[in-house]
């Protein structure tokens, strides 16, 4: 997809130092000890849903990651994180980035999308409250958003997000 010179592409394997390069630019040293975080160890990401958006000239611009977890055993993924490069803010390649996946997610069967984030800005795609989803400790339970990629998707699914199983 091509979009005012960005292009994105399917994160590959020979990406994986920049786009941690840029996550490490754009978020706080201690993120990797989130709950979202533990969450991941140990599984890989849900590579249909992880991007990387590059201008014209290659230059890693953004990039998003999706990983899958569990609700009371219903698949769900996990965004996050994006992250835009400082430079390219507020040039919409989030909103592209998070569009993007969440109609590959539908494509590919992901059912549910959630997130721990600002529902302020999360709320512009269509994500709202989980009150009833518990991620573990020590996360904000008013920052647990999600969205249904397919109708009613959500309903009925209650319950602590766990690790999905080997």
């Amino acid at each position: 997809m091509q979009t005012e010179a960005i292009t994105l592409t399917p994160e590959v394997p020979d990406d994986r130092w920049q786009v941690e390069a840029l996550y490490d630019l754009c978020f706080a040293p201690g993120r990797s000890a989130l709950s979202s975080y533990r969450l991941r160890d140990g599984v890989d990401p849900i590579a249909p849903l992880c991007l990387t958006a590059r201008d014209g000239a290659g230059i890693l611009a953004g990039a998003i990651r999706h990983w899958p977890v569990c609700v009371a055993g219903h698949a769900v993924a996990l965004l996050g994180p994006v992250a835009v490069h400082p430079t390219r803010q507020g040039e919409g390649l989030a909103r592209l980035l998070v569009h993007r996946t969440l109609e590959i997610a539908g494509q590919q069967g992901w059912d549910r999308v959630m997130l721990v984030g600002d529902a302020p800005y999360y709320g512009k795609f269509g994500f709202t409250l989980l009150p009833d989803v518990q991620m573990p400790p020590p996360t904000n339970p008013a920052r647990v958003l999600g969205i249904a990629v397919q109708s009613g998707a959500w309903r009925g699914v209650t319950g602590v997000v766990t690790a999905w199983p080997d």
